[in-house]
């Protein structure tokens, strides 16, 4: 390891982290060795990690001393928040400042941000068209993360800014087709027909972020909007009919009446599904499939992913 570059991996036994260390550990070049950072180093994912290659250390995002310990000695950093486990935007704000923080006194050389648009800037708090949440946000764990670039700038931390987007995973974690009654499957998501969701596979976040810290300080200071394919509801529908080997309807859900069901977090996912859908041109727009490709030749476009997720999708029914 000590001839290799030090790449420390947040959220490494997540879905985001956890595809950046195999991608960095199947590289064949094996120019990088991996730092993964988890606020439990003895919990079977993380000894999991050190059977891989990994090197294992604690980091609590919460505290900027863990953090910086962590990083120290490192080349570069993958670092990303993970705001579904507190649902705070205040808190996920401190994290990120801990993080670029720590990024700076470590004296990185290269960081990989994953975040998102701050939705307030093509959406102001007072449009009415949907309900400010956490009193100054429309999508709060968008609006946090891009209101954190800013830290890692303001910082001088070296940093490529990763937009990411909808995982196709989702359709596997409760917003996947379902069989009603009559036997009927139907596709039902907050998107309005016509309006385009870009989707990704959340592993080849992590091949993007693998290739951006390969290419090095080319790819500092850059925005790069990630996706694997952009479809209307309709479009995720046909190719999910496809895959499990029956025909799926697609039916649009009124935002209002998502925000009113009776899940958890409705009203923040009602509200990140309006945004992708009033400003599709905008959000899908800044997502170049072809761009994404140079840089990622092995994107998973959705029909590969649904191939290979069939019988996972058959059994989510």
């Amino acid at each position: 390891m000590n001839d290799k570059k030090i790449i420390a991996v947040a959220g490494a036994t997540g879905a985001q982290g956890g595809g950046t260390v195999r991608a960095i550990l199947s590289d064949p070049s094996g120019q990088f060795a991996v730092r993964a950072l988890t606020r439990d180093p003895d919990s079977a994912a993380a000894r999991a990690l050190v059977e891989q290659g990994a090197e294992v250390v604690r980091a609590d995002f919460a505290d900027r001393d863990s953090v910086r310990t962590a990083l120290e000695g490192a080349y570069g950093a993958f670092l990303v928040t993970n705001f579904w486990a507190h649902a705070s935007a205040e808190r996920e704000t401190q994290e990120i400042d801990n993080l670029a923080s720590a990024a700076q006194s470590a004296g990185l050389r290269h960081v990989v941000w994953s975040t998102l648009e701050d939705t307030r800037e093509l959406l102001p708090l007072d449009d009415e068209r949907m309900p400010v949440l956490q009193d100054t946000y429309n999508v709060p764990h968008f609006d946090a993360k891009g209101e954190g670039n800013t830290l890692f700038l303001d910082a001088g931390v070296p940093t490529t800014f990763l937009n990411t987007t909808f995982y196709y995973q989702g359709f596997l974690q409760g917003l996947g087709p379902q069989r009603g009654e009559d036997g009927t499957v139907t596709l039902s998501l907050p998107i309005e027909d016509g309006k385009l969701l870009a989707g990704i596979d959340v592993n080849d976040i992590g091949h993007a972020a693998h290739a951006v810290l390969t290419g090095g300080a080319q790819h500092v200071g850059q925005t790069i909007g990630l996706a694997g394919d952009h479809l209307t509801g309709a479009g995720y529908a046909e190719i999910l009919g496809e895959a499990i080997g029956e025909p799926v309807r697609f039916q649009a859900v009124p935002y209002d009446v998502f925000r009113g069901l009776d899940i958890p977090a409705a009203d923040e996912i009602g509200n990140m599904f309006q945004y992708y859908g009033d400003f599709d041109q905008e959000f899908t727009g800044a997502r170049d499939l072809d761009q994404i490709r140079e840089l990622h030749p092995g994107l998973k476009d959705f029909r590969t992913w649904a191939t290979e997720n069939a019988e996972a999708l058959k059994a989510a029914l």
